[in-house]
Parts: structure tokens; sequence; C-alpha cells
């Protein structure tokens, strides 16, 4: 294994100790900037300190540009890293602090490096979650046309409500237009209401009172089709985050020992 390989080991993967270490360190430095950009956002200790945030932004910045350039320079296959997900979320997580030399006021988009959190996930792909994961995902895309079917239905409850309210209630109550009384059955159907728009009179509040307790049975309708499409979703092979050095493909089955995309051997180490 030459340095690139192991540095592609290092940085791509996280099931091996060292690999698990340095997505640890980014994670922290990442909370760290997150932080910092917080504190900065606050006038007065921004004023009392704006030479420290200035230096420990460049610092972690500079630590981030070096991350990203090893990304590029450990990999066989850096186009596909660069314009990869993560790639274009790595390059707009460092260039805020850069485009600052350039131009004026861009300081909000420093919480870009919020994304970068999504790495977290790369840690607890482990062969113990990994499985419940992708069953997950299986439920969620089979349970995808019964969920469209309820959202349907909701809408034509929205309709009929909405149209209800409007001839109930008036202008007089808020209920100005057919669309805003659909706005109120909506909000009303999901939540207990905004209280922008309430009906006065005893038929509209009965209508109501009927909306808000729908809107509980409605609410469970979708975890219930989940939940049955992952109780009877059959196992998924499990998963690592094993990284090809080769043609950087990430999605291979634990205690694979070659690629399964390119053949290329993987380096299975778990110590």
């Amino acid at each position: 294994m030459n340095w690139r390989e192991k540095l592609h080991e290092i940085i791509y993967e996280a099931d091996t100790p060292t690999g698990k270490l340095f997505d640890i360190v980014l994670l922290i430095a990442i909370i760290l900037s997150l932080v910092l950009v917080m504190l900065d956002s606050v006038t007065a200790i921004h004023n009392a300190n704006i030479g420290f945030f200035l230096t420990a932004e460049w610092i972690i910045t500079i630590l981030f540009t070096i991350e990203y350039i090893l990304r590029i320079v450990c990999t066989n296959k850096p186009l596909k890293y660069i314009f990869s997900f993560y790639g274009i979320v790595d390059l707009l997580s460092t260039l805020p602090l850069y485009l600052s030399l350039i131009l004026v006021g861009n300081s909000p988009l420093l919480t870009l490096r919020a994304l970068r959190l999504l790495r977290v996930f790369r840690i607890l792909k482990t062969t113990k979650y990994i499985g419940a994961g992708n069953r997950l995902a299986v439920a969620i895309r089979s349970s995808l046309p019964k969920i469209f079917v309820f959202l349907y239905s909701v809408v034509i409850v929205s309709f009929i409500v909405g149209t209800i309210m409007y001839l109930v209630e008036g202008p007089e109550s808020g209920f100005t237009s057919i669309p805003v009384s659909i706005y109120w059955t909506i909000v009303t159907l999901t939540t207990v209401g905004f209280g922008d728009i309430h009906p006065i009179t005893p038929l509209g509040q009965f209508i109501a009172t009927f909306v808000m307790i729908l809107g509980y049975g409605i609410i469970a309708v979708p975890t219930g089709i989940v939940g049955a499409e992952y109780a009877t979703s059959n196992a998924v092979k499990k998963h690592n985050t094993q990284s090809c050095f080769n043609c950087g493909e990430d999605n291979h089955l634990d205690n694979a020992r070659v690629c399964h995309q390119c053949g290329y051997t993987l380096h299975n180490d778990k110590n």
C-alpha cells in the first residue's frame, strides 16, 4: 500500500481506527467553527473579540482547505469527488472566507459549513446500523405510492372543508376567500392553528373541532404506512464504509475483498 492509498483509507473510510479518528477530529473542527460563527453574530461579543474570531476562522479555513486538497490528491478519480455531493459541500464550506477578501457582507455563507455535519453518518455506518438504515430506506421507497394517495386525500379534504368554512364564516371572520380558508384548514389539520384566522360562529367552531381531531388521526397514518413496510421488508445485505482507491466506489458489502465495480483489491483493515 503506497502513501496515497494509505491516505485514501484514512480520509475516505470510517471503519479503521485512523479513519474514525480523522472523522471525529474533522467533526470537532466543524462544530467549533459553527460555534465561532454563531458567537461572532452577537454584536457585543464580536466587537470585543474581532481579532480572535478572524484569526480562528482563518486557521479553521486553512485546515479545511488542506483537507479538501488532500481528498483530491489521494484519489484516482478526483473529478468524481469534486463533483460529488460532499465534494461540492466541502468546496462551498471552504470558500466563504476567501470570498470575504473580495466581497463584503457574505459572512452568513459560513453557515454552509453546517452541511459538513452530514459526515457524522459515515462514523455511524458500522455493520450494526447500516442494515437497519437500508431497511428503512427500502421501507420509505415502498411506502411512497401509499403516502402519495394519502396526501391526495388530505388535499381533497382540505378543499372541501375550506370551501365549507368560507360559506359558514365568511369574510367577517377572516375567511376572505376559498384559498385563505384552505390555508386555515391545512394549518389546523397539521397543527392546532396559528390563531391568525379562527371561526367565531358555533357551527364554524364545531367544524374546527372536527378538523383538529381529524388532524391527530392524520399524523399517525404515514407513520403506520412506513412502519408496516419496515416490519415486512426483507433483510438487506450489510455494507460498510470501504472506499475503492481506484474508482472511488464506496457501496461495498461488509468483508468484501475486491471492488464490485472495478475489481481493485480493497484493504479490509479493521484492526
